[in-house]
């Protein structure tokens, strides 16, 4: 049985044929494989973010879609921790998580570059005894400048016409620690005249002396990605190697990899568009200095586009699958609007989580005919489009919260809520009309007093705006984070500091909710009615005392602010 299959109860969602799934179809057909094996190989320098998820869906969903004969498809997850400098085990970890938050199980393929550093080895030995790598002692400088131009040639290194015999000893002293960091480098002997310059003697080996998270100090060579990617790939049995489209010019020296190393298989590389999204900036280097920076609060801050913080700011991971089904593979880089993230997000929210009252900017609402110290309940539907959640009740008093964007003193004729003299229903209540308008000093509205039809909870006068409320009495204050974009252009990247939205969080600290919200347990989702949905932040609520983050809006704001540029 495949071994990279999804978590049990997520479902399989079908995706369209495209290019790449019309290749793996035409091979099985023809017998060139019998079963679909892929990977998804990160380095572990960082978080992942939402651009890897695209990579993660794609690698994990074709062997479920094309098992094989003997239904050995499976795809491999793969630490590409070929660069001890940057990489921790903490990244390691995170990335496991992150593969299996979104539905997908590796089983008991899990690799490391590492567990193959004996076989890169080799390789290279390989390589130097068929005169096809050599050491060279060129400065980066100097090899940066003999590298030649798009129109120039490069020029040979004075030591690339070593024997093979005085490479493997010069090879070996590099293995063996005798140089300092960057002072010679192994390259392959391919082509200085070619015209990709991926093809102009590449680098397959560099000195670091560094401690490595699973070797420690058993090495102080490492493999170029380069090199390393296309070995591994082989190694395992990979058949279909799915990189993004920078890659694409490196694709001749993967296959020059294959080509001349002793491996077991020769899996075959394909391109694609990588994800690239409005008002979000996937670059780890990036990401990582906003980290460093203090700018945001760690790698798994909520308006952070990492899938550790897209998880705490309570996406859930089924929208995030159907996102990636929806956008497709293509062969040309384009930008998707993040709206329709958002969009799989609000639409797979609507399906599953129940609807409370919870008054984001309370206003308060004295209700001057409501027999004294009485209480109602209210009976509220937890989701209108979804009966089988059921019912709860709601208390009702006759001091209630409301929003103060639910009020204005002097409203337009479009303004279909409460106003001095306007008639208002309370969401499956009564109706109420505003009597009168208190104000503190300051001369802002303080509190409104209104009264209430005692007809209208089962008819009465229909009036046009319905409000939603919490009975002040039964509340709870919380804490709530509404997020925003990070940024505020479109394609973030020039000034990165300047582009930052100084408004990407606002904290509000009193915000009123109704039992059954403040009752939700940390990880729970809920959408407050009329505002938006929510999560009881995993990290920092506790029990009886949650704290709120906005996952999203129930509209695109953004989309109008981009329709008026």
């Amino acid at each position: 049985m495949s071994q990279s299959s999804p978590a049990p109860g997520v479902p399989t969602e079908k995706p369209s044929l495209d290019f790449i799934r019309q290749i793996v179809a035409d091979d099985l057909a023809s017998g060139k494989h019998s079963c679909v094996i892929t990977r998804f190989p990160p380095e572990p320098n960082g978080y992942l973010h939402i651009g890897h998820a695209k990579s993660i869906y794609l690698n994990f969903s074709l062997p479920l879609e094309f098992p094989g004969e003997a239904a050995d498809s499976c795809c491999h997850l793969r630490m590409d921790d070929t660069n001890p400098a940057k990489e921790e085990v903490e990244y390691v970890e995170s990335i496991k998580e992150d593969v299996q938050w979104l539905g997908f199980e590796y089983g008991s393929h899990f690799y490391n570059a590492s567990d193959y550093f004996e076989f890169f080895h080799e390789c290279a030995v390989h390589l130097i005894k068929a005169g096809k790598a050599y050491v060279d002692f060129q400065t980066s400088d100097e090899m940066r400048a003999n590298r030649g131009t798009l129109t120039e040639p490069g020029r040979p290194s004075r030591w690339r016409e070593a024997l093979p015999e005085e490479n493997l000893a010069e090879f070996a002293k590099m293995r063996a620690g005798d140089y300092p960091d960057g002072h010679c480098v192994l390259r392959a002997k391919i082509d200085l005249g070619s015209a990709n310059l991926n093809l102009r003697d590449p680098a397959l080996y560099r000195i670091v002396h560094a401690e490595h998270h699973s070797t420690g100090r058993a090495w102080c060579i490492y493999p170029m990605y380069d090199y390393a990617h296309p070995l591994e790939d082989a190694k395992e049995g990979v058949t279909h190697s799915l990189c993004t489209l920078e890659f694409e010019a490196h694709r001749p020296l993967y296959d020059w990899v294959i080509e001349n190393c002793p491996v077991p298989a020769k899996p075959r590389q394909i391109e694609f568009a990588k994800l690239q999204l409005t008002f979000t900036l996937l670059s780890k280097r990036n990401l990582r200095r906003l980290v460093e920076d203090g700018v945001v609060t760690g790698w798994d801050d909520p308006r952070m586009p990492t899938l550790a913080a897209l998880r705490r700011r309570g996406l859930p991971p089924a929208a995030i699958r159907e996102f990636c089904r929806q956008i497709g593979l293509t062969k040309f880089n384009a930008r998707t609007d993040i709206g329709l993230l958002d969009k799989c997000v609000r639409d797979e929210l609507n399906k599953s989580v129940p609807r409370y009252f919870g008054v984001l900017r309370p206003l308060k609402v004295t209700i001057a005919n409501w027999p004294a110290g009485q209480v109602e309940m209210i009976e509220a539907a937890n989701n209108p489009e979804r009966p089988e959640l059921g019912t709860r009740q709601v208390p009702m008093s006759g001091e209630l919260w409301i929003e103060q964007d639910d009020f204005m003193e002097d409203p337009p004729k479009e303004f279909f809520r409460l106003g001095p003299g306007r008639e208002v229903r309370l969401r499956y209540a009564y109706n109420i009309t505003c009597t009168e308008v208190v104000k503190d000093a300051d001369g802002c509205v303080r509190e409104l007093v209104c009264t209430y039809d005692p007809e209208s909870r089962h008819g009465g006068k229909k009036v046009k705006g319905i409000i939603h409320w919490v009975s002040a009495a039964h509340a709870q204050a919380v804490p709530v984070r509404l997020y925003d974009r990070l940024w505020t252009v479109e394609e973030p990247g020039g000034d990165v500091e300047k582009e930052l939205n100084p408004l990407s969080l606002e904290v509000l600290s009193d915000s009123q909710v109704e039992p059954a919200v403040a009752a939700m347990e940390p990880g729970e989702r809920c959408q407050f009615e009329r505002l938006g949905y929510f999560i009881a932040d995993a990290h920092d609520s506790r029990s009886g005392s949650p704290i709120f983050n906005r996952i999203v809006g129930l509209k695109d704001s953004w989309a109008k602010v981009a329709a008026k540029k």
